[in-house]
């Protein structure tokens, strides 16, 4: 590749075509794809239905100008406000995750006016803008790895950390509920319930980043249906496209009419286009009748308790994180005969499996399409056990 810019790792693979959970090389290899591609492909590569929408749409208009009105975007904006339980919101379709968390935030301070922005420090929410910068004169940033381990009953009324923040200022809590940058960390449900209940109690918004935990990812429709909460604006990413590079931000009504009160103007080429609402329809569509959000909590559960025995029998398996088909598998650090997982991720990879990895913290993921076969969740922790056990071999 001596015309593409590289900007970070790059594996050559030449990979020519894609089914359901596989990818297949130029050389007829065929891989197992445990990340989605970059975790979006929740139906699977090339889902025929998502293929039919793309051609169907192809041959009426792809693309408007945004002062034009058009009738699938207006149904794809319901039944993804159906999906959120906010039938009567309203939402906006975009481009990417990252730009759809950066709108969210951008519109969270236009409609609060106050000074700050608090999320969790290991949330990723955006690669570019005051969402990708976090400056710590926006952004108030809480560590939430202490609270895995805390006793107390209530985070609101005896958490001296809790007490520090200055909810009076905090715009909006936004909420990433569970990725942590792709090390799979789920925040304790008293501390989400005192941190909203600070935020609310002085007018503050809840925004959720679900680009990465959204469309049945955890098992349920959103990574928020796992806490009590009702948010107030929602970012969504890619798995409503499939791999097709779509996202919107849904908002409650009363939001979304005070932006138009206000006479709030946003404008990008691609936003609401007739293609990428097909597509986001036809998403939403298979996910229901497929029961493919069932399915993702079944499975995970299944591929859960298959890594835990795994983290039985190897010592240096710190811990399992997961909900739905969302799992990592943290590593010790500094453990003697604990194999790293950059040293996994490539010995899966020459096995046929593309696994995620985080070298920084030592964890291997698991994010596979809904769709996976179930024979596939026995042959890859089938796969893990004799990797594991062959890397410890190696290191004794």
């Amino acid at each position: 590749m001596k015309h593409l810019l590289t900007c970070h790792e790059i594996i050559k693979s030449d990979i020519i075509r894609g089914d359901n959970c596989y990818l297949y090389d130029k050389n007829g290899n065929r891989y197992v794809d445990l990340e989605s591609g970059v975790w979006s492909v929740v139906l699977g590569h090339n889902h025929p239905r998502i293929t039919e929408a793309i051609k169907k749409q192809i041959e009426h208009v792809t693309h408007l100008g945004y002062r034009y009105t058009n009738f699938v975007a207006e149904e794809a904006a319901k039944a993804l406000l159906d999906t959120i339980d906010l039938p009567d919101g309203k939402c906006i379709f975009l481009s990417s995750g990252s730009e759809a968390v950066e709108f969210a935030v951008q519109i969270a301070k236009i409609i609060t006016g106050k000074k700050f922005l608090l999320t969790f420090g290991e949330s990723y929410l955006a690669a570019h803008g005051s969402a990708g910068r976090k400056d710590p004169t926006e952004w108030l940033s809480f560590d939430f790895n202490s609270c895995l381990t805390c006793e107390d009953s209530s985070c609101r009324q005896s958490c001296e950390r809790i007490e520090e923040i200055p909810f009076d200022e905090v715009g909006a809590f936004v909420f990433e509920p569970g990725s942590a940058s792709g090390t799979v960390k789920f925040p304790p449900d008293k501390l989400i319930k005192g941190i909203i209940g600070e935020v609310e109690r002085h007018n503050g918004l809840v925004v959720v980043d679900e680009v990465t935990t959204g469309f049945g990812r955890t098992g349920k429709w959103y990574g928020f249906n796992h806490y009590d909460l009702e948010p107030d604006i929602v970012a969504c990413g890619k798995g409503l496209g499939n791999g097709y590079p779509i996202s919107a931000v849904a908002m409650k009504r009363r939001i979304a009419e005070e932006l138009e009160a206000k006479e709030f103007h946003y404008v990008q080429s691609h936003q609401n286009d007739p293609l990428g609402c097909a597509v986001a329809k036809e998403v939403i569509a298979t996910l229901k009748e497929e029961k493919l959000v069932e399915r993702s909590a079944r499975l995970g559960r299944r591929l859960f308790s298959d890594l835990c025995r795994l983290a039985e029998r190897f010592d240096f398996v710190h811990e399992v994180r997961g909900r739905g088909l969302m799992i990592g598998m943290q590593l010790c650090e500094g453990v003697p005969r604990s194999p790293n997982s950059t040293l996994i991720f490539r010995e899966m990879l020459r096995r046929g499996f593309l696994i995620g990895y985080h070298p920084t913290h030592n964890v291997i993921r698991f994010f596979p399409s809904l769709t996976i076969e179930e024979g596939e969740i026995a042959r890859l922790v089938g796969t893990i056990e004799r990797v594991l056990s062959e890397q410890t071999q190696e290191l004794d």
